[in-house]
């Protein structure tokens, strides 16, 4: 190669900071389950750091009703009304009722970015343990059953009891952001950085998602044990 043809040759954009991340201040963010601890504290934080936050129910008055309790704007509605109101919706719905919501919210799911926090969880004596959806997490049971949906995954490792209680100001914790496209996830992480002392982490593809799911069980051990509400910092980034 000459010389002159060196010259010609485009200049190599430089790589974009894995810190740049856009401004999701506009968007209607959906809870689909939040009126239970999980949904319910996730809805609080959002909406007091600004976002416009609707919870959804399968019954539309228990939400409403939730929604007035929390104030900061929050509405509430059906699951499918949420759904279709909303831009991103968070599932904070129980385990055992994953797959038959979402299945059911198909349609009005299509086209919207799902971030899905559910914990496929069991107990018994020895307490927590992680269980294998046949799909391989909730992630991608979510994932199979909404096809028209951008399904990534979020927010598993919260303190429920952290996230609701407003005499505290940060919740110290990072959270593990997994998708398939990197764009979403970006979005989901600028997302969690919304709730002051949260930071959004890329981590990995949803096939990654069932250790990130499965490892509530051993925080539920640490918080027993230490009688805390332990979260997750990860280091050097």
């Amino acid at each position: 190669m000459t010389s002159s043809d060196s010259a010609q040759q485009p200049a190599k954009a430089p790589a974009k900071d894995p810190w740049d991340l856009p401004d999701v201040s506009g968007l209607v963010v959906g809870v689909l389950g939040g009126t239970g601890p999980q949904g319910k504290g996730l809805a609080y934080r959002l909406a007091k750091a600004g976002q416009k936050v609707i919870i959804g129910s399968r019954a539309a008055e228990r939400a409403q009703a939730a929604a007035e309790e929390l104030g900061h704007g929050v509405e509430g509605a059906d699951n499918a009304g949420t759904a279709r109101r909303s831009d991103i919706v968070i599932v904070a719905v129980p385990w055992d009722g994953h797959g038959e919501t979402l299945g059911s919210l198909r349609e009005e799911l299509a086209g919207k970015l799902v971030v899905d926090c559910v914990n496929p969880l069991g107990f018994d004596k020895q307490g927590a343990y992680a269980l294998r959806p046949e799909e391989g997490s909730a992630a991608q049971q979510a994932a199979a059953l909404l096809p028209d949906s951008r399904v990534t995954a979020a927010f598993h490792h919260l303190s429920a009891v952290l996230l609701q209680d407003p005499k505290i100001d940060e919740i110290d914790t990072d959270v593990m952001v997994l998708g398939e496209v990197r764009a979403d996830v970006e979005i989901v992480q600028a997302l969690a950085g919304r709730i002051p002392g949260m930071r959004g982490v890329f981590a990995g593809r949803l096939r990654n998602a069932h250790q990130v799911e499965s490892l509530v069980a051993n925080l539920i051990s640490v918080n027993r044990r230490y009688k805390a509400h332990a979260g997750l910092r990860v280091t050097d980034v």
